[in-house]
């Protein structure tokens, strides 16, 4: 059934947007993955935006504001922005490219690899500036810089022309298959990507349901659905770190509400997962914003099976030193790897005994800290266990508890964890 075309953008308009970003950003491969096809008994392909120069679809909305913007004459003031890294390298590709000035404001926390990639493909016409822990506090000190100092600012999102640019991923996604689409899933941060797909899929593939995904420490798009109205989250999880957004855009809020088919989260943890695996399997290098969509279709198993599934990989932009803290997340998700308070006899051999006669078979100790202050008969360890299989926890706290070990299981309690960890 036909839907009605949405209010705000049209398909001249981001056909416009092709041509106007046709130097700078790539048609990338719409390109089938068998493993996951296999998997999940559906036909699944992979948008692969993690190939654009700067390995994420954000080049796409950045580049196609910015030329806009030269082109009426209006960055003589140069351009600011905020982002977490993907579209401040959008913003440094298209600056770098039109010799523009540009002024980019980041989170403290962003990944120095991110960092890197903004200083290189901006060269001399980019600088950063490291503001607040969060996107929203850069995108705050950003706003400010623009009125101050007058240079025209870069929403990474809530823009028309961002949208419009981002839309034409969408655009190519439907030439690059004469197949009927019967679901797309698509990560959402602010929820430009999101708007850009409504906005082509609700007229030229109006069928296709539409599955926004993302990450449960920073669902803003659910929470404004189910409200009602653009809400702001009082707090998220900065793990993902390229969609964690307290408040997406009001103007992609709008756009997206009422054509999306559903709007889910998913856990961090599984993100982890998606990453190691796709990484290990498929030698794909994603950021945890690039995984969701993938990591999303294990909710929609029954649903998507023998159909023709599209997942957006969005980008691949991650700092090899978060592989550690990636794989520690992807093992806790899985239930195989736990951490406990172990009380200890102040004894020769206690240790070999926990060893031989509590660890399981295929257990492994993955961490241990113990230090004897006193002269008391137990004394207290910091023992994290990997297991070969969830299904071995039980087995293992029973042994614990049945020869006094037990004194803490403390993966319910992560504020301690990260603590003694």
């Amino acid at each position: 059934m036909m839907k009605e075309q949405t209010p705000y953008l049209t398909i001249d308009s981001i056909n416009t947007a092709r041509e106007k970003i046709s130097t700078a950003a790539k048609l990338t491969p719409l390109q089938e993955s068998f493993r996951l096809s296999k998997v999940f008994d559906a036909n699944i392909s992979l948008k692969r935006e993690d190939l654009q120069p700067v390995r994420s679809y954000k080049l796409r909305g950045a580049y196609h504001k910015i030329k806009s913007l030269f082109e009426q004459g209006k960055t003589n003031g140069g351009v600011v922005c905020a982002s977490a890294g993907n579209h401040a390298q959008g913003v440094a590709f298209a600056c770098n490219e039109l010799k523009i000035n540009g002024v980019i404001f980041m989170p403290i926390t962003t990944p120095k690899q991110k960092l890197e990639q903004v200083e290189m493909f901006g060269g001399d016409f980019v600088k950063i500036k490291l503001v607040g822990d969060t996107f929203d506090a850069s995108k705050n000190a950003a706003i400010d810089y623009s009125e101050k100092n007058g240079a025209a600012f870069i929403h990474p999102f809530d823009d028309p022309q961002i949208i419009e640019g981002q839309a034409t991923l969408a655009m190519e996604i439907l030439e690059q298959t004469n197949e009927k689409i019967d679901y797309i899933f698509v990560p959402i941060g602010g929820g430009g990507l999101l708007a850009g797909i409504v906005t082509v899929f609700s007229v030229l593939s109006p069928d296709t349901k539409i599955i926004g995904v993302e990450p449960k420490g920073a669902a803003s798009m659910r929470a404004s659905i189910d409200a009602g109205y653009n809400v702001e989250l009082p707090k998220i999880d900065k793990f993902v770190d390229g969609a964690a957004v307290q408040k997406v855009g009001d103007l992609t809020f709008e756009i997206c509400k009422d054509y999306i088919s559903d709007c889910i989260s998913v856990d961090e943890g599984k993100i982890c997962e998606t990453i190691l695996e796709m990484y290990n399997k498929d030698a794909i290098v994603l950021e945890p914003a690039g995984a969701l969509s993938i990591s999303a279709l294990e909710q929609y198993q029954e649903m998507i099976k023998g159909k023709n599934v599209v997942c957006i990989v969005s980008g691949s932009n991650n700092d090899i030193t978060r592989m550690e803290e990636i794989k520690e997340r992807a093992l806790l998700y899985k239930g195989v790897k736990h951490y406990f308070l172990v009380k200890f006899p102040q004894r020769p051999g206690s240790l070999k005994e926990f060893v031989l006669d509590v660890l399981g078979e295929n257990d492994d100790i993955a961490f241990f800290e113990y230090t004897k202050k006193n002269s008391r008969e137990t004394a207290l360890a910091t023992v994290g266990i990997e297991l070969a299989d969830a299904s071995d926890f039980e087995g293992l706290i029973q042994r614990m508890k049945e020869r006094g070990y037990f004194d803490t299981y403390l993966n319910d309690s992560p504020n301690i964890l990260n603590i003694l960890v």
